[in-house]
């Protein structure tokens, strides 16, 4: 289990730091640029790699990958995705770390205690439920009284969170197999 956890938390800390820095760039096709940037893509697999540990090796574990996940995208992003003379760009920071770290946990909880039903009714309602936590903290953090289109970034960027979260139903029960399951 030690290889599989240490590979969700550095993939947890990769699709952070990934977010980060793509959710500073507005899609500028069809007319997306203040509905949508290219982090909303990226940022549901954070989504996955919890649920997918929190059915495969319980609770503690998947809270485990979310601190160090946290930590190494935090880390990350200050190291690789910050520019500190640029304020949107350290409340960047700042909101994905909060919106993280609060939706991640607010995921794992309400997961753990939608396990007995069928098997899609976990990642789904806490994946949804955490994505709109994490959006609209994040967006109001990095974005509010900027002159960014928080408002509208922020709701185009959960409808791309929820089509994922419906998309990653496909990998999180095909990879169920490939991890030890826990008795709940």
């Amino acid at each position: 289990m030690n290889k599989v956890f240490l590979t969700l938390s550095f993939l947890m800390g990769l699709v952070v730091l990934t977010s980060n820095y793509l959710v500073q760039f507005p899609i500028k096709y069809y007319g997306l640029e203040e509905i949508l940037t290219y982090g909303a893509f990226s940022y549901p697999i954070a989504f996955l790699i919890t649920d997918l540990a929190n059915r495969s090796f319980g609770k503690s574990v998947a809270r485990k990958i979310v601190y160090i996940g946290f930590t190494i995208g935090i880390l990350f992003t200050l190291i690789f995705s910050t520019n500190f003379a640029d304020l949107i760009s350290i409340r960047i920071a700042i909101g994905s770390g909060t919106a993280f770290i609060i939706a991640q946990l607010l995921d794992v909880q309400i997961f753990d205690q939608l396990r007995q039903k069928k098997w899609f009714i976990a990642p789904l309602t806490s994946s949804l439920i955490g994505s709109t936590v994490d959006t609209f903290l994040f967006f109001s953090i990095s974005f509010y009284a900027t002159g960014v289109p928080w408002v509208t970034l922020s709701l185009g960027d959960l409808a791309v969170k929820i089509f994922i979260a419906l998309v990653m139903l496909i990998p999180f029960r095909l990879l169920l197999g490939t991890l030890k399951a826990v008795k709940a």
